[in-house]
């Protein structure tokens, strides 16, 4: 059993969901709704867990390896949906935006049938997660002028 599963976290097909589901959850709900509104006509799907929203409790570690702490709680929304009798979509996103989680989550099913990934991945994801990287980018950016560099001068002996 363990091979099996550590097989399957290698799948490319894995990977590559894990990608468009991390962009999906970082999505506005602004693009997420003129996508769907370019989708004609839209698939029809049914709601498996309807959008719920929740807490998760986040931890941290000191100094990233330190010991582990509970550093606080966020909100959380998920939702479960199946197109059809095809593909069942999740999305879990921060907030507590239901309509964006159920967006994000019927994306994640119609990103599974073979004959629209390719549109949607060009068309959705591609774009989005250059607008991810691209604001990223900007904070780091803007964030690099408050830097501050610490170093140690060693005294010499004598």
């Amino acid at each position: 059993m363990p091979n099996m599963e550590k097989n399957f976290r290698k799948a490319p097909e894995t990977k590559e969901r894990q990608h468009w589901m991390k962009i999906l959850a970082w999505a506005p709900h602004r693009a997420l709704e003129e996508a769907w509104a370019k989708i004609a006509p839209p698939p029809a799907y049914k709601v498996l867990r309807g959008p719920e929203v929740g807490l998760v409790m986040l931890r941290g570690r000191a100094g990233g390896i330190g010991a582990e702490f509970n550093l606080g709680e966020m909100t959380l929304t998920r939702c479960a949906v199946q197109l059809g009798d095809g593909p069942m979509g999740f999305a879990y996103i921060a907030g507590r935006v239901l309509r964006r989680a159920e967006l994000a989550a019927i994306f994640d099913a119609l990103l599974q049938q073979e004959e629209r990934r390719e549109v949607l991945m060009k068309e959705l994801i591609g774009p989005l997660a250059a607008d991810r990287e691209n604001a990223r980018a900007e904070e780091r950016d803007r964030l690099a002028d408050t830097r501050v560099e610490f170093f140690t001068m060693v005294r010499g002996e004598g």
